[in-house]
Formats: structure tokens, C-alpha cells, sequence
């Protein structure tokens, strides 16, 4: 089974200015943690599907055309990059839960270590990273990040809809997962707007450069 990378993250590393990426897959798109085997998937059911694999933490995103998906690359030289790396993923869990909070009440931000079943981490919304936002104790915004001499690249994404069918492509399901993926999505939070959030988004994490990319079924691009 071949596994793209999802960016090509060399030339990321290369952005002297901190830069906001909206992203959008034109398709329904696994991606698998950096450091994930593709053996926990079943490849019978995932022929047809494209597959990426992202740079940093956590595990399988079933990520979708509407999700709410952005990423930031903050170079080394920047007032916003921090040494430590809970600092990192926080401040980009404080940027997403100024905005929704502003639209929905009972946001918070998980300032506390990976918490969660070491069994269900084998999906990224099953479990509690830093950073990571949660409305009403449900998760909405999951947060991985990858960091390199150059800089810290975080990744964030609010889906759409929920995810539980990312099951569907999994070996084997571990007890507990189903319930342990439930979050909340844009469906779900009726009075978040996605076109307002982005911009917002922009405007508390500035000032950034923005690059608009597309995940085609190939590379991000």
C-alpha cells in the first residue's frame, strides 16, 4: 500500500513568514499520523480511497470536502513559535475557542497531557490532546502538531459531519471506540457559522500569509 505524504513539508520548512493554510479535499481522504502503520487498516476496504500520510502525532482522520480544515506554519523567528510544545498546540486551541466561543458557550481548551485508551488512539478524535477544543466536554477542533528546526506546522480541523464510519476502514475496531469518537461537527453546532469562523480564525491568529490548498486524491497542492 503506497502512502503519499499529504504537503510537501520540505518546502514548508523553507516559509520565512507564518502562513495559514485552508485546506480542502476535493474527496473523502484518509490520513494516517506520522508515524502510523498503514497495517492498522483493512486494505480490501480502503482500495479506491485516497490515502496521505501527515507529519506529527495522532492517528487516523477520515477528513471530508466541508470539513472546517486549517493548518499554520510558524517559523522559528516568530513571536508566536514557543519552545515548549503544549504552549504550541494551546495557543492555536486558545485562536479556535475565542472564535467558536463568541458563537456557542461552553468552549474550552484541553490544557492537560494526551489523556484517553492507548487502544482508541489508533483514530485522532478518540482521545484528548493539547490544545484540542472541546464544547460541552465533547470534542470539536483535534489538534497535531509537527515541529522542525525551521519552525512548528499545527494542524487543526473541525469536521463537517461526524466520523464515526473511519471505523469501517479499520483491521479491527477496539472495544469502547465507537463511543469514544463521538464529537462534535458543524451539523452538530447549529449556530457556527464556517465562512465567518475562517475569517475570525484569520484575524486572531494574525498576522499570516494565506495559502488556499487543495488535497486532490494526489498531493496537497
Amino acid at each position: 500500500m503506497i502512502v503519499e505524504d499529504l504537503y510537501d513539508y520540505s518546502a514548508i520548512r523553507l516559509l520565512g513568514v507564518a502562513t495559514m493554510f485552508v485546506v480542502r479535499a476535493s474527496e473523502p481522504t484518509l490520513v494516517l499520523g506520522g508515524s502510523q502503520s498503514s497495517e492498522v487498516l483493512d486494505h480490501n476496504k480502503v482500495a479506491g480511497i485516497p490515502l496521505r500520510r501527515r507529519r506529527g502525532g495522532g492517528g487516523l482522520v477520515l477528513v471530508r470536502p466541508d470539513d472546517l480544515w486549517i493548518d499554520w506554519w510558524i517559523p522559528r523567528d516568530d513571536d508566536r513559535w514557543n519552545y515548549d510544545v503544549h504552549v504550541s498546540s494551546f495557543r492555536v486551541g486558545q485562536w479556535w475557542a475565542e472564535v467558536l466561543g463568541a458563537q456557542v458557550e461552553g468552549v474550552r481548551v484541553h490544557d492537560g497531557p494526551l489523556e484517553g485508551d492507548q487502544a482508541h488512539r489508533v483514530v485522532c478524535f478518540a482521545g484528548r490532546g493539547p490544545g484540542e477544543v472541546f464544547i460541552n466536554d465533547r470534542k470539536a477542533v483535534g489538534v497535531t502538531q509537527w515541529r522542525v528546526r525551521e519552525g512548528v506546522f499545527v494542524s487543526t480541523v473541525l469536521h463537517a459531519e461526524p466520523t464515526t464510519d473511519v471505523l469501517d476502514f479499520l483491521c479491527s475496531i477496539p472495544q469502547g471506540l465507537a463511543e469514544a469518537l463521538d464529537h462534535h461537527a458543524l451539523s452538530t453546532l447549529d449556530t457556527v457559522d464556517a465562512v465567518s469562523t475562517l475569517a475570525q480564525l484569520r484575524s486572531v491568529s494574525g498576522p499570516v500569509d494565506q495559502v488556499d490548498v487543495v488535497v486532490d486524491g494526489s498531493i496537497a497542492s
